[in-house]
């Protein structure tokens, strides 16, 4: 079956290009992302990971073999290319209804798409091929922000990782752009659709407590004599998951002390947590210091608080090591470190000064940055400190040994 799949591919894509027909605009994208997740190739052998991801392969000129492999995705990103004329908005189709046992395996086939891009454009730099560099990683660019277009906030920490991976692959491959394709990269990442914030994901998160209320209540009416039944079913409808999820283990018990073993009591726990909600959103819509130093209160709050269900919200500020705002802030940063780095190269010290640190009073902090003993291109960073270290980019002009462009080990040599 599987030479019969790749000739039908080979025989489509040369259709295709015999046509000449321009790409459909009314397609919803999420059918164009789907699609290329099921036409993904087999799963790479550990030897052809090992190599494409290797500190070997990102110091040496690429060999054939690299070429090879990442030419098995032609077909993948034709599809994400096109996703991105879409003139329609990327519907994910997604029934909310089903409340927490929904599943979304999309998101991960998305991330490892897009980890794929990178590997793509070093092989199209390599060749000289500035305008498939570029498309390809536009094409996924746009996807990763459209994964988020669900408003759910798993989703939108998808697309701010997503969105980490390619201003890390221009920090990379800056100095083998051209000036002319950098110009074209921060014109079609302004382009794309909007990203999706924290505070734009609080209504379907709102949405999840409301849901759990509609369950009990509904539970309690199907079975008005039999109380026991009720928990019973209330429990399996998500309880121990969402519990989980936010690092609640073990949680049911104590939401049957805090209810009196009641359905109304946890209808009264639902309540007071769903109070909590309001202030929360407003917190997820603050500037960083405002926001660090409520959601720190706020946390503190919930941490006291005796009643289980509040203690889902742990998460959302950014407990349990889940730092979504974190990561919201760290995407501003980035994107307009790519902006400021590409001013720089196109019109020097002058360009760098246009663009503003979105979280400081004016132009990134620059330095050159030196790699045993050699200038191998320049830091930016912001005044905004971060949770675990600063942000920092480090924008490479000229090859040499590896070493990691941005997050807390920048500037160190990356491991083998």
């Amino acid at each position: 079956m599987k030479p019969i799949y790749l000739s039908l591919l080979v025989l489509t894509g040369t259709l295709l290009g015999a046509r000449g027909e321009p790409c459909h605009t009314n397609i919803n994208p999420a059918l164009l992302y789907h699609q290329a997740i099921l036409v993904a190739t087999e799963p790479l052998s550990d030897a052809d990971r090992a190599y494409l991801s290797s500190k070997k392969g990102r110091e040496q000129k690429l060999p054939e073999r690299f070429g090879q492999i990442v030419a098995a995705s032609d077909f993948q990103f034709l599809l994400l290319r096109n996703a991105v004329h879409a003139a329609v908005p990327c519907d994910w189709g997604l029934d909310l209804s089903i409340g927490p046992n929904l599943h979304l395996p999309h998101l991960a086939r998305l991330k490892a798409i897009s980890r794929t891009a990178p590997l793509r454009v070093a092989w199209a730099l390599q060749q000289g091929r500035q305008d498939d560099a570029r498309d390809d990683l536009l094409a996924a660019f746009v996807m990763g922000r459209n994964c988020a277009s669900d408003g759910l906030l798993i989703s939108s920490l998808v697309q701010f990782s997503i969105e980490a991976i390619h201003y890390g692959t221009v920090a990379e491959h800056f100095g083998e752009f051209s000036p002319q394709t950098l110009q074209q990269l921060v014109d079609g990442f302004d382009a794309a659709p909007p990203r999706h914030t924290v505070a734009a994901c609080m209504p379907s998160e709102k949405g999840l407590g409301d849901w759990f209320l509609r369950k009990v209540r509904e539970l309690q009416e199907a079975h008005p004599h039999d109380d026991g039944r009720v928990l019973a079913e209330f429990r399996q409808a998500g309880v121990d998951t969402v519990m989980e999820f936010s690092g609640e283990t073990n949680a049911w018990p104590r939401i049957l002390a805090a209810s009196g073993g009641t359905s109304q009591g946890v209808v009264k726990l639902l309540q007071e947590a769903g109070s909590f909600f309001p202030r929360l959103a407003e917190i997820m819509a603050l500037p960083p210091r405002e926001y660090e130093a409520q959601a720190r209160q706020l946390g503190t709050e919930i941490q006291k608080s005796p009643n289980p269900f509040v203690k889902v919200y742990k998460l959302i500020l950014g407990w349990q090591n889940w730092q979504f705002r974190q990561s919201e802030f760290k995407a501003q940063a980035q994107l307009a470190m790519v902006r400021a780095a590409a001013e720089y190269k196109l019109h020097g010290d002058s360009g760098l000064k246009t663009v503003a640190d979105p979280f400081g009073n004016g132009p990134f902090a620059f330095q050159r940055f030196v790699f045993k003993g050699v200038d191998r291109g320049f830091e930016l960073k912001s005044a905004y400190p971060g949770t675990d270290a600063p942000y920092v980019m480090i924008f490479v002009e000229k090859k040499g040994p590896a070493f990691e462009v941005t997050g807390p080990d920048a500037g160190k040599p990356i491991s083998k």
